[in-house]
């Protein structure tokens, strides 16, 4: 029985690098687990490569788009929208990677549970009917989800050393057009800002843009500047800056009480896989 976490975000979104991460951990404990990555539709495999080499001192037991699991392997999403993504885009999919998707989410699927598509996930679910599905939940940050707590935690073991070398001071994140907006409204209280985003249609290109994926990118800013409006359900960068003495700056209505803020007040913690080990053991 191999565990496949199953990941379909784009490179350098933070459930991509959590699912190595813990494929990693697991693996020394000695469990058989396997990174499976169906590339969104505008990124190549080699984009997905280069965001793992960058960040991690390796590169090891991940598959891209054409895989079959055994009969008894188990899949696990580090976020219910690596479902949900999948099947809003089915369509769009090459025919081989539809093929992956119909057999990874067919079978028994360990899920971490987010509320980021609460209408699209059980249509996803629907269409892909697995035999059975076992919840995760960080239940600080979703009180009324369902599933045995679990915190994901950033495995900085593995991580390269960044180099400094500085190109702005402040750095906002702006990978969605909610984020990109809010960053907008703000960056002129900050001379030497970056925004942190991907080439899309509602970036300006007046403003200064840093496109994902960067290499080293702890190494190119002084102070990361949290200011998302929206739910944010796993602020990585957030973490990264406490464990390596980045400054911080919180621009945050204190009132919003979701991920964020539960990260923001969260302290560095080691990993746990004793909920995800409970899970495999439950459908064994």
């Amino acid at each position: 029985m191999t565990l496949n976490i199953v990941c379909t975000s784009k490179p350098v979104d933070g459930l991509l690098y959590y699912s190595y991460e813990y494929c990693t951990y697991l693996n020394s404990l000695g469990i058989d687990a396997k990174l499976v990555v169906v590339c969104h539709r505008r990124f190549s495999k080699e984009t997905y490569i280069n965001a793992i080499t960058n960040k991690y001192v390796h590169y090891q037991n991940v598959i891209f788009n054409d895989f079959t699991p055994q009969s008894d392997d188990i899949t696990l999403i580090m976020g219910r929208s690596m479902m949900t993504l999948s099947w809003q885009d089915f369509d769009r999919y090459s025919t081989s990677q539809q093929a992956t998707l119909r057999q990874v989410f067919s079978g028994r699927v360990i899920s971490v549970y987010s509320e980021n598509h609460v209408e699209g996930y059980p249509k996803a679910v629907a269409f892909y009917t697995p035999t059975q599905i076992v919840d995760l939940c960080d239940t600080e940050v979703y009180p009324n989800g369902v599933g045995d707590h679990f915190e994901k935690t950033i495995y900085f073991e593995i991580y390269k050393p960044h180099v400094d070398n500085l190109q702005v001071r402040y750095l906002f994140q702006g990978t969605n057009d909610k984020y990109y907006a809010t960053a907008e409204k703000l960056i002129g209280q900050f001379p030497n800002y970056g925004i942190l985003t991907y080439n899309e249609k509602y970036v300006n290109i007046n403003n200064k843009n840093i496109f994902a994926p960067v290499e080293n990118l702890l190494g190119i800013f002084d102070t990361y500047v949290y200011a998302k409006e929206t739910f944010d359900p796993a602020p990585r960068i957030v973490q990264e800056c406490k464990f390596f003495g980045k400054g911080l700056i919180y621009l945050r209505d204190k009132s919003i009480q979701d991920g964020g803020s539960v990260y923001w007040q969260r302290d560095i913690k080691s990993l746990d896989v004793q909920p995800i080990i409970r899970a495999m053991k439950t459908m064994t």
